[in-house]
């Protein structure tokens, strides 16, 4: 489909060399998955007696099972907004305006929560944007991780998409947070703390940290994204 386009049944089973029967099989479990849709056929010119085949094309879904080039496309405009635009300045203004329409989404969730619940329907927010996001409790305060980063190896070539998400994350809870680590530079998962008025949580080393709360301690919000040196 990728290559020929919305297809019939006939067209599948004559190109792929099966029998009708076993395409509709593989069909509905595809339609099923949300990987192909079915459509009516489009019919030009004088239409002939009956009803028009029943087409099935690939969804936005299906695509997605390719290769696509968002990344590069993305970095590259990020690029041209560094050179042409105001250069790094410009790449974080970007940024901050692109998490806080993201966060107008997130908004009335957090604030509907009691406070010492935010941490949790943050991530929950979170991961219906495909964040697979938790929270956890921390010494003298929260973690909240994100296990998966749709934008990793755009952040890893502009970390200021993870700072301007860090400083979303600060307003959206009403706090100083704090970003310990971030899938775009190497780490296993973004974890950023939360704390409840206490002290920070005492530094540990990589090797005594499980990776699913690998953490290396920043300074502030401004070096969200990068590793310290």
């Amino acid at each position: 489909m990728l290559d020929h386009g919305p297809s019939t049944v006939t067209e599948l089973a004559r190109r792929l060399g099966l029998t009708q029967a076993a395409v509709r099989r593989h069909l509905d479990a595809l339609v099923a998955d949300d990987v192909v849709a079915p459509h009516a056929q489009r019919v030009y010119g004088a239409r002939t007696r009956g009803r028009p085949a029943k087409v099935f094309a690939l969804t936005d879904c299906g695509r997605d099972a390719f290769d696509q080039s968002y990344d590069s496309l993305a970095v590259d405009a990020l690029r041209w907004i560094e050179q042409h635009a105001g250069g790094e300045a410009a790449v974080a203004a970007f940024a901050r305006d692109r998490m806080a329409a993201q966060a107008e989404g997130y908004r009335a969730q957090v604030e509907a929560a009691p406070p010492e619940d935010r941490a949790e329907a943050l991530a929950r927010a979170l991961s219906a944007d495909g964040y697979a996001a938790t929270a956890r409790t921390a010494p003298v305060g929260r973690q909240l991780c994100q296990h998966h980063c749709p934008v990793a190896h755009v952040a890893e070539r502009y970390p200021q998409l993870c700072e301007a998400e860090t400083e979303v994350f600060s307003r959206l809870l009403g706090t100083h947070v704090q970003r310990l680590a971030t899938i775009a530079h190497g780490d296993g998962v973004c974890t950023t703390y939360i704390p409840d008025g206490g002290p920070p949580p005492p530094q540990t080393s990589p090797q005594s940290t499980p990776a699913s709360a690998s953490a290396r301690p920043s300074a502030s919000a401004r070096t969200a994204g990068r590793n310290p040196a």
